[in-house]
């Protein structure tokens, strides 16, 4: 899934661009789309998502004897399991450039025993790449703060992103009015609804239980009885970090909260909506605010990596603070009641991200990088 999308597009560049691409990862029907997709060979090393030491030994000794037989001088690794072992692995295997992309830490929710096994892989990850690439200034902080890695290690490539944005993708001018009044009607939104839509997995670190606690006080209030809905988009992961029991039959029981599974195409459920809320724990540096910002939507973000650099208060959308239900209401209360605030980020939503976030920026900054490592400018083994 993250070959498919949270990278789509970036493989079949780099291959167009000098570059002979191997993209690795578990098996899926995804992971057959990138290879025609992006025109790129691909390989399928199972790889958990979950801490468990006998299959992740497997993995790293899959993923040496691949590097073994294929002989790259580059590997590129981004997830927190598939940096691990592909630092690791190459490190072993003798590649000579070895790079990780650093997109989120789960390990910033974790505790005790988990936290500690957390850190020492992240650190062991980091120690085994030649360069480390936090996608944001916030978790570039961190590393730092926490002693991961040393400084000379770090970059961050462009202004952040690990694949930028598809502005020509992502614009509500690609969904037509006839598609919208559609949509509408299946969802049952109508022309005076303020729409609140979520998108990504609905999960506890996302902040749903605190979106949700918001939005039933807001759906109950005076001004927003019959004028708002809560659209979510996006899968249920229960096995990982399962919502609150009362969540769930909030979700199923009230009838101004919309949830319509996981999309494949997130942009008609953008282009029916007025307002993205994000209030996520943790993130490294959110597509989904980058995609809802170049649909022309104000973004309401929790005050965390990422969140808060694609977001400046008060020009594209409004930050409020980690795990405050309350503060959530009070930003989608102003959203709805403050026509004037809501027009000033509207109009601001899409040209800030155009100008600093475009595909091609982060594309061009990330070719460039590679090739100042394979001339030698920056080699380290």
């Amino acid at each position: 899934m993250s070959l498919k999308i949270l990278l789509k597009g970036q493989h079949h560049f780099m291959s167009q661009n000098g570059f002979e691409v191997l993209g690795v990862s578990s098996n899926g029907q995804e992971l057959d789309d990138v290879q025609n997709e992006e025109g790129i060979r691909v390989v399928n090393i199972e790889m958990t998502r979950t801490i468990a030491p006998l299959k992740d030994v497997k993995s790293l000794w899959n993923f040496y004897k691949l590097c073994k037989k294929e002989k790259p001088t580059m590997v590129h690794s981004h997830t927190p399991k598939a940096g691990i072992v592909g630092m690791l692995g190459a490190k072993l295997a003798g590649v000579p450039i070895r790079l990780h992309t650093v997109a989120g830490l789960p390990l910033m929710e974790a505790k005790g025993v988990k936290r500690k096994i957390l850190d020492f892989v992240e650190k062991l990850t980091y120690t085994s790449a030649t360069k480390v690439y936090p996608n944001s200034k916030g978790l570039y902080d961190f590393i730092l703060q926490h002693k991961f890695v040393d400084k000379k290690k770090l970059k961050i490539i462009g202004n952040g992103s690990s694949n930028g944005i598809d502005t020509d993708f992502f614009s509500a001018k690609q969904i037509s009015e006839e598609k919208e009044i559609q949509l509408k009607r299946e969802l049952q939104i109508s022309d005076e609804d303020f729409v609140f839509v979520f998108v990504g997995r609905l999960v506890g670190d996302k902040g749903i239980n605190e979106l949700v606690e918001a939005f039933s006080k807001l759906s109950v209030s005076s001004s927003g009885v019959e004028n708002s809905k809560l659209l979510l988009v996006g899968p249920l992961e229960a096995e990982l970090d399962p919502l609150a029991d009362k969540t769930l039959q909030e979700i199923e029981t009230n009838p101004n909260i919309i949830s319509v599974g996981y999309q494949q195409d997130v942009r008609p459920y953008f282009a029916v909506s007025d307002c993205l809320t994000f209030p996520s724990y943790r993130e490294g540096f959110p597509n989904v605010v980058m995609q809802a910002g170049a649909m022309g939507l104000p973004s309401i973000v929790s005050d965390v990596n990422g969140c808060n650099e694609i977001i400046e208060k008060g020009k594209n959308g409004t930050i409020i603070p980690v795990k405050d239900s309350n503060a959530i209401y009070n930003a989608m209360q102003r959203m709805m009641d403050d026509e004037i605030f809501y027009e000033q980020l509207k109009v601001n939503a899409r040209k800030m991200i155009i100008a600093r976030y475009e595909q091609s920026l982060v594309w061009n900054a990330l070719l460039e990088e590679y090739n100042t490592l394979l001339k030698g400018k920056e080699y380290a083994v």
